[in-house]
């Protein structure tokens, strides 16, 4: 007898097709392929949404599925009651109108978000598994103290891109205890809301290093011609760049150099570990062309190894987006169990890793000491990452 379902609330920014709210609630509502199929060990009861654009698409399947849409968000807990009725929550704020910030930073309600949901918490003095999607928010000072919080109230937090549990090809894990000497991780994208995706993907294997994590010590943010006098200068790596440059399935002719230099959003950003690790996330806009597949592209060099590893992480564009059913799968665990299936220091450090990047870029491309990512530390899981077939293309 399959077990009952499991109750969540989703709380998002805004439903639309292909939104984020689409291809990972959508996953509950209708199977992780979008046709009525397998999906995970969870029920959507109750939905809040912030922003209804004209093409939204959350209450026409509320009376498809038969959820409530709640207009304030502690409801879509509560149920409208004063205890929690809900066995998992998950905050999806991403995509929307939201303003940027002066660093050039979207400014989604993710803790507005995850401060009114931990209220709830505290109000009914019960805590349920939640999962953040993305990085935590846009400034470190928000992103620490949604960790502390839910510390202390006992959440078992799960946060992150769909990066670290996408396809890789070839499907590269590094050993645990390796001993990697520097990496590069190509990007592309916008620079914040992509930078991140790169971030995350690098740092789900660089965490299997020997010692595991234990933190970042600089951080720096280059753009145009002072990104590849630095790798002239030895500062990343050109050989690890162009090893991983041939696993990008797709790109424009031309000079990477020149053609990245033209386009606003190309950089590096220059990370130097706690440990010594060497690590460039070289976002190669103009160069770059997204496609089916994305261009999110590793390359890390073993000590002792002639030669580097390397993969890409395989994005499905269009639907499905299968990778984002093994995203969900790893929510689904999460609230199942109530442990968070990888560490949410992970994204804590990614995010942390982003806005001093963000910082970096306004102010003067300077390189900027970080002594509070140097203090994070943890050790990292073995999830699996995808190794199925990718699902068909579908049209919905």
């Amino acid at each position: 007898m399959q077990d009952e379902k499991k109750p969540v609330a989703a709380i998002v920014t805004e439903y639309r097709r292909h939104s984020h709210a689409d291809v990972i609630v959508g996953k509950i509502l209708e199977g992780y392929g979008h046709d009525g199929g397998p999906g995970p060990r969870l029920k959507l009861i109750s939905l809040y949404v912030d922003q209804f654009p004209a093409n939204d698409m959350s209450k026409e399947l509320a009376k498809k599925h038969g959820f409530a849409i709640y207009e304030k968000l502690g409801d879509a807990l509560t149920l409208g009651t004063e205890q929690l009725k809900v066995a998992g929550v998950l905050l999806i704020g991403e995509h929307g109108k939201y303003p940027d910030n002066d660093k050039g930073q979207k400014l989604y309600p993710r803790r507005r978000f995850f401060e009114e949901t931990a209220q709830v918490f505290e109000k009914t003095k019960k805590s349920v598994p939640v999962f953040n999607d993305k990085h935590l928010a846009a400034t470190w000072t928000d992103a620490k103290w949604m960790y502390d919080k839910a510390r202390e109230l006992f959440v078992p937090f799960l946060a992150g891109s769909s990066l670290p549990v996408t396809w890789r090809r070839p499907a590269l894990q590094l050993p645990k205890n390796c001993e990697l000497t520097e990496v590069v991780q190509i990007g592309y994208g916008p620079f914040e809301g992509y930078g991140f995706h790169a971030l995350e993907a690098m740092q789900c294997l660089v965490e299997r290093r020997k010692g595991g994590e234990t933190g970042v010590k600089s951080v720096q943010c280059l753009q145009g011609e002072d990104m590849w006098k630095a790798m002239d200068e030895g500062r990343w790596s050109k050989q690890l760049l162009e090893a991983a440059m041939e696993r990008v399935p797709a790109h424009a002719k031309g000079d990477y150099r020149e053609l990245t230099k033209k386009a606003k959003d190309g950089g590096v950003f220059l990370i130097e570990y706690k440990d010594g690790l060497k690590a460039a996330v070289a976002m190669l806009n103009g160069w770059v062309h997204e496609g089916d597949g994305g261009a999110f592209c590793f390359a890390g060099q073993i000590k002792g190894e002639d030669k580097p590893r390397t993969c890409h992480f395989y994005l499905q564009q269009p639907d499905p987006f299968g990778h984002f059913a093994h995203l969900l799968r790893a929510i689904d665990s999460t609230i199942v169990t109530g442990h968070a299936v990888y560490p949410v220091e992970r994204t804590l450090l990614t995010t942390g890793i982003l806005d001093a990047v963000m910082n970096s870029r306004i102010n003067g491309h300077k390189k900027l000491d970080t002594p509070h990512l140097a203090a994070i530390k943890y050790t990292p899981t073995d999830w699996p990452f995808a190794q199925d077939e990718v699902p068909k293309a579908i049209k919905r």
